[in-house]
Parts: structure tokens; C-alpha cells; sequence
């Protein structure tokens, strides 16, 4: 699944709003605005908010 898109599934699933997720995955309260108006991210910043995303949905998986 494209990044983005499971961006946007944590989202919904969590009720997060998008500048509150790039604050917490990133630093950059402006990066789902961004990555939804087509900005590439660079390998480090993609491996950070996968890495974030993956802690995110352990964390989800162990509460249900």
C-alpha cells in the first residue's frame, strides 16, 4: 500500500488530524498537505513515518 494511503487510513482509523500525524511522524506539521498535493519524500523521512506508522498500528493491534 502506497504510504500515503496508509497515512490516510491512520487517520481515519485514529481520528488524527493531519497537521497533529506529520508533528508526531515527522516534525513538519505541513507533510500530509504536502504528500497529498504530490511532494516525494526523501528516504529518511519515508523510513521515519514508517516506522512511525508501524509502531502506531502495534499499538492499535494490542488495544483490540
Amino acid at each position: 500500500m502506497p504510504l500515503l494511503d496508509r497515512i490516510e487510513a491512520h487517520l481515519r482509523a485514529t481520528r488524527t488530524t493531519a497537521t497533529r500525524f506529520g508533528r508526531e511522524a515527522a516534525r513538519d506539521p505541513k507533510l500530509v498537505h504536502d504528500l497529498r498535493c504530490g511532494r516525494q519524500l526523501r528516504a529518511a523521512t519515508k523510513r521515519r513515518v514508517a516506522a512511525y506508522l508501524e509502531a502506531a498500528e502495534a499499538a492499535l493491534e494490542a488495544r483490540l
